[in-house]
């Protein structure tokens, strides 16, 4: 009922977020494309010479392609998330939205950590190599200058943003650099603190399995008067990237979705395949209804054929999106606009 009265007046709540965000200090951006947020990103960061950046894992990010962005524009990128480390040293791309590197093992990851970490662990454990990450990592938190975030949810009343790790990453990434960079859809609105609340309840529980994740943090605005720390600089970066068009064009259930991972965790295509197979930002059942929007039907009309149809991802998902549905749908869409293999059209 948050998310669909959300959706149902996203623009009376973006505009209050944006007034509150900007009465907090910080400045909005709004970007229709995904070319054009990322665009703003690394405006932002040539603009105040910036050498160097850290990174809080972000799908969105990645659906924008940021990280390329950022290599392209010559900036030195950190990714601070650990899974998403292992991802930048092994060239990959995110497996997971949740564990970005599960196609790894972890005789895979000493090995990479032994040749391109400065001072590489010494024994085969997993505390031992978690300490060589830290010490590789610790000094480009502390001089980074800027730090990219996304954000799972966007507060309308106070113009605050909320980001959810097990880490600790996120807040030594955004609280140390003089500038700070937050990307996020124009989907992750709530009204105010309370429904946020309670979307954090049904993330972490369908993500994790747990009752909260070890950090759960506020961004309002940039350092103030008698702030101890923080960025002199925030910056949010609003993203449509098609999800205007998934409301005009009856998808509007997909925008519900908080990112958290269930509908794939319970996938047999998924659980087969990994998440590589998939070709897009999003693997699983919910890759398999967002990628036609970003890439177009006509590049991705197998991800909705590949379904089984058997219902998990569906009855796992805690806001109820109706998947198979949404996947009918774009075989029905594939067929009427003649996407089908003349083969396939005969047959039937």
């Amino acid at each position: 009922r948050i998310k669909d009265h959300v959706i149902a007046n996203l623009d009376h709540y973006l505009l209050e977020f944006e007034r509150n965000a900007i009465a907090s200090g910080a400045t909005v951006h709004w970007a229709a494309t995904a070319g054009e947020a990322s665009e703003i990103v690394v405006r932002l960061c040539k603009e105040v010479g910036a050498r160097r950046v850290t990174r809080v894992k972000s799908m969105l990010g990645e659906e924008i392609g940021l990280p390329h962005a950022l290599d392209e524009a010559g900036i030195e990128r950190v990714e601070t998330d650990l899974a998403e480390h292992i991802v930048q040293l092994g060239g990959d791309r995110p497996s997971h939205i949740v564990w970005p590197s599960m196609h790894r093992t972890r005789e895979q990851v000493s090995e990479m950590f032994k040749r391109l970490h400065r001072a590489p662990h010494q024994e085969e454990t997993i505390e031992a190599m978690v300490d060589s990450a830290r010490r590789e990592l610790r000094d480009k938190f502390l001089t980074a200058d800027v730090s990219i975030s996304g954000a799972n949810f966007l507060l309308a009343d106070t113009g605050a943003t909320c980001t959810v790790t097990n880490e600790g990453n996120a807040e030594l990434t955004t609280t140390p650099p003089r500038v700070h960079i937050v990307t996020a859809g124009i989907e992750k609105l709530v009204p105010s603190m309370g429904h946020a609340i309670a979307m954090l309840r049904l993330l972490v529980r369908s993500a994790t399995g747990a009752d909260v994740t070890q950090y759960t943090t506020f961004h309002c605005g940039p350092k103030q008067a008698g702030d101890r720390d923080g960025p002199e600089e925030f910056h949010i970066v609003l993203v449509d990237n098609g999800r205007s068009r998934m409301l005009r064009e009856g998808m509007k259930e997909m925008l519900r979705c908080i990112r958290c991972g269930a509908c794939m965790n319970h996938c047999v295509v998924f659980r087969q395949l990994g998440g590589h197979v998939y070709g897009g930002t999003y693997p699983g059942p919910m890759g398999a209804v967002l990628t036609p929007v970003f890439d177009g039907l006509e590049q991705s009309r197998d991800l909705p054929h590949a379904c089984t149809m058997n219902g998990k991802c569906q009855e796992v998902c805690p806001v109820a999106i109706p998947l198979p549905t949404l996947l009918r749908g774009w075989r029905d869409r594939s067929w009427r606009e003649g996407l089908e293999p003349s083969v396939v059209r005969f047959g039937l």
